[in-house]
Parts: C-alpha cells; structure tokens; sequence
C-alpha cells in the first residue's frame, strides 16, 4: 500500500474540518506535498463518490457525513479492489516450494486481507476526526 491512502484521509479529514480551506494549494500545505498530488486523490475520491468537486472553482464537500464515510470506502477508493499482497508472478512448477506456494500464499493472504478490511469497514472518518480533536487539544 502507497501512501495514497493515507494522503487520501488527510484530505477528507481536513475537507471535513475546514471546508472553507479545500483548495488543492491548501491541502497541500497541510499534507506537505504538491498540489497535482493533492489533486490526483482528490479525483479518485470523487470517482469513488466521497467528494464532490466543481471544474474551475476551488474546493471541495464530502458527499455524505463523516460517521457515514468508513476507511474501507477510503481504502477502495485508493486502491480499488486490489489487495495489499501480491503473489510473485512465475515460481518454478516443478520446485516443492515453488509448486505449492502460491495456494499457500492466497490462503493467508486472502484471510489479513479479510481481516484489515473488517478492522477498516468499522472505523468512521468521524472516528478519526474524534480522535485528531483529543490530540490537537
């Protein structure tokens, strides 16, 4: 998983906070990357139907309450439904390990995969901005 995700909170977390500081340059600020980054996440987030954008104004709005927002739809909005684990693409048919490696893999991976994704689908953008209030004080 790249950094993205974690970009990705950031800016509904601010865009929820501070609605009227969402422009990219602003985001960016906060994040501490360039805006086209800024940018970039903020079409997959509005592809995924958790922002709403307008082309030539600055700005954005979450299209649904925080409490309804959860990291999973932020997850798959980055990463679409790819996993986090990815299996090597040739191992040799004929090896003992390389034979049956790949089952063996699929299996775990698939069951950490199930389980981020359960820990992900029950925390709320809203849980986060709880949380960012008792830490900013």
């Amino acid at each position: 998983m790249n950094s993205q995700y974690a970009v990705a909170v950031h800016v509904l977390s601010l865009i929820s906070s501070y609605p009227e500081h969402s422009s990219s340059a602003e985001i960016a600020a906060s994040v501490g990357t360039n805006p086209v980054v800024i940018r970039n996440v903020t079409g997959l987030l509005r592809r995924a139907g958790l922002l709403s954008t307008q082309r030539g104004v600055a700005g954005a709005a979450l299209t649904r309450p925080a409490a309804q927002i959860t990291l999973l739809d932020v997850y798959r909005a980055v990463n679409g439904q790819d996993s986090v684990f990815r299996l090597h693409e040739h191992p040799h048919p004929r090896c003992p390990v390389g034979a049956n490696i790949q089952a063996t893999l699929e299996q775990r991976f698939g069951e950490a995969q199930a389980a981020m994704e359960r820990e992900l689908a029950r925390t709320t953008l809203a849980d986060v901005l709880s949380d960012l209030a008792a830490r900013a004080g």
